[in-house]
């Protein structure tokens, strides 16, 4: 089976300096990936690649087996490549209803209902929170909200919505009481729905606790690949890791 992502010798300079290294690395249909590694090992850099907003200086990214390196990031998103991001990025003086009609109509629905959108937002776990600002909305909810948006392109016969969702660090910034339904909500996208999720996560028990597979990036490189149990093992990752933060 053709991989959802294949990443070819992946690289990124800027200035002289080389950010990511020749990164290549193969995403399985339904897998959840663990990308981690200490600050500034490269791991944002390359979800930004992988989406489009950075447009690599080598290597090839493919999705489906079809080449899309030169690709920007709306047409990856029809593709079914889904982003979110370190920092919350919902609009405070917009409904949580109002962010996932906005969604799917940026994604090419054109008929939303109120229905449609009560759907997606019991998805996640929202859904008698879709007439209230997304401002009044806890950190944690506000992940779900954002989950949500990800989702929405299967309003009205749309999409499927994300298939490939990256999620840079879902888990920063929300209140340890949160993290373990936000986990559980992952963890059902993923298994209960087959999506592809490449996670970066500083959490380690969140990463134990839902990874097929972990990657570890040092110095814009590729480390390994493996298990958790192999890659926890592995001398050359926890070398890397000495003096360094998780």
């Amino acid at each position: 089976m053709t991989p959802v992502l294949q990443l070819d010798r992946l690289s990124w300079s800027v200035g002289g300096a080389t950010i990511i290294n020749e990164v290549s690395l193969d995403v399985g249909e339904g897998e959840l990936l663990a990308v981690i590694g200490p600050n500034g090992a490269g791991k944002t850099s390359l979800f930004n690649l992988i989406s489009g907003l950075t447009s690599p200086t080598g290597g090839t990214i493919r999705l489906d087996g079809h080449a899309v390196t030169s690709l920007p990031p709306h047409r990856r998103s029809r593709r079914g490549v889904g982003r979110t991001f370190q920092s919350s990025s919902v609009f405070s003086t917009m409904t949580v209803a109002e962010h996932v009609e906005l969604a799917a109509r940026s994604a090419g629905v054109r008929r939303v209902s109120e229905a449609d959108v009560r759907g997606v937002l019991a998805r996640v776990r929202l859904a008698d929170r879709g007439a209230g600002l997304a401002a009044g909305l806890s950190h944690g909810d506000k992940r779900k909200l954002e989950l949500a948006m990800l989702l929405a392109p299967t309003l009205a016969g749309g999409s499927a919505g994300a298939r490939l969702m990256l999620l840079d660090e879902p888990m920063a910034g929300v209140a340890a009481e949160e993290t373990g339904e936000l986990t559980d909500l992952i963890r059902s996208l993923h298994r209960d729905e087959g999506r592809t999720v490449l996670l970066v996560e500083h959490h380690m028990e969140v990463v134990l606790g839902l990874a097929d597979r972990v990657a570890v990036m040092h110095h814009g490189q590729l480390l390994a690949a493996a298990a958790p149990a192999e890659v926890m093992a592995n001398a050359t990752v926890q070398q890397a890791y000495l003096g360094d933060e998780l």
